[in-house]
């Protein structure tokens, strides 16, 4: 018997010493990965963004640590007041004092352009889920750029392409006044013009306006059957508020386009204001088994659903530990080839896949808000109208100017 207690032992032993070096196989320059979550946590992106950003990352680093108690993942997070200066001063902080591998999150696109610049300076991966402007995966790209949740592109192949093959041909857009809204209202023009209609105007708003009168009134004037919000976030909400208040939408000669809307936001505005809108959507919590396991989770921590910002950031989180482990280093060129390599299977997409200009192409989803009657619970929200392909939401690489993409 007691040989054979030794036996076991010794047998235990031997497999405890032939897993120590696979656990061992990861190399971290610090012995740490450390994420650095750069995000609005007070401002007008709050609500889609901020806190429930954080706390999806950290979710993501927990999980990860469960399924590998050998690589330890720590995860900081600052508010850049939705300032370029701000993150990027950040970023450079956290990079040379604090050693992070990973910037995440980064939502407002003049902050993104920012911090990736630091960034692929400094040779760091930096994973963009709540900037939209599609300048991310072209003129600005970078070797260490992954813009994983959607873009402007996708949002004008789904809300865009749709009104107008549904009678919305004129359009007037009330644009918000910085590289994100450059970048949507140009994306959307493309599509307008491209499918017979043409664009009659439009009105530029600084950030985070509290009073969209004088912009609704040459909205008004212009006679346009569509009115393109090319805003997001408290700029959206503030434009569909007054153009309420406002009776802009009274005689039913014109209709609002909101083309970039989350959940939050018809939340907050409630059903009775955003019924029969279309919305262009990269996650949804009730679309099936999978979102809906996730985001029971998610519900426990925050008491809400989450954005398909804060789902894209647990993904991209998840993707971006799981190439650490895979490359078996947090060394950033090593990385990024591997999550250029694997592709994204889990609740956010399936088959997802980065291309070498750092766009991650996955399915996008056109949704119509419910209206009161049809909503059944809190939070049921959406109608899928459609899946598009992820080949279609997106630029096709072969058109991308990331001078990384070769021709």
């Amino acid at each position: 018997m007691k040989q054979f207690r030794l036996a076991v032992l010794a047998a235990g032993m031997a497999a405890a010493f032939a897993a120590a070096p696979a656990m061992a196989q990861v190399k971290l320059s610090d012995g740490v990965v450390r994420i650095g979550v750069l995000t609005d946590m007070s401002g007008l992106y709050a609500d889609i963004s901020g806190p429930g950003v954080v706390e999806a990352v950290k979710m993501a680093a927990d999980d990860f640590m469960k399924e590998n108690p050998g690589i330890k993942v720590e995860v900081i997070s600052a508010d850049h007041q939705n300032k370029a200066d701000v993150a990027s001063t950040k970023a450079r902080e956290w990079i040379d004092t604090q050693k992070v591998d990973v910037l995440q999150d980064l939502v407002t696109s003049s902050v993104a352009l920012a911090a990736v610049k630091v960034a692929a300076e400094k040779k760091r991966v930096a994973i963009v889920n709540g900037a939209a402007s599609s300048r991310l995966t072209n003129e600005d790209c970078t070797p260490y750029t992954v813009h994983y949740t959607y873009d402007t592109i996708a949002m004008a192949n789904g809300t865009g392409k749709y009104v107008v093959k549904n009678g919305g041909n004129s359009w007037f857009f009330l644009t918000a006044d910085y590289a994100f809204g450059h970048s949507l209202e140009k994306d959307v023009s493309g599509i307008v013009t491209s499918n017979g209609g043409k664009v009659v105007g439009s009105v530029r708003h600084p950030l985070n306006t509290s009073d969209f009168s004088s912009f609704l009134l040459q909205a008004q004037s212009s006679g346009a059957k569509i009115i393109g919000l090319a805003n997001a976030g408290g700029d959206t909400i503030n434009a569909i508020k007054a153009a309420n208040e406002f009776g802009l939408l009274k005689s039913g000669k014109q209709k609002l386009a909101g083309l970039l809307v989350f959940i939050s936001d018809i939340h907050a505005l409630g059903l009775a204001a955003t019924q029969g809108m279309y919305i262009t959507e990269g996650f949804y919590w009730d679309l099936n088994d999978d979102t809906r396991k996730w985001s029971a989770r998610y519900f426990e921590r925050m008491k809400r659903e989450p954005t398909m910002v804060q789902a894209g950031n647990y993904s991209s989180t998840m993707h971006y530990l799981k190439a650490v482990k895979a490359a078996g280093t947090d060394d950033a060129d090593a990385v990024m080839k591997k999550m250029r390599e694997m592709p994204v299977n889990d609740f956010f997409a399936k088959n997802g896949v980065i291309r070498a200009d750092g766009r991650m192409v996955h399915d996008m989803y056109l949704v119509e808000v419910k209206s009161q009657a049809e909503s059944k619970k809190p939070w049921d929200y959406y109608k899928v109208v459609a899946t598009i392909p992820g080949n279609e939401a997106y630029l096709p690489l072969e058109k991308s100017t990331c001078p990384l993409v070769k021709k």
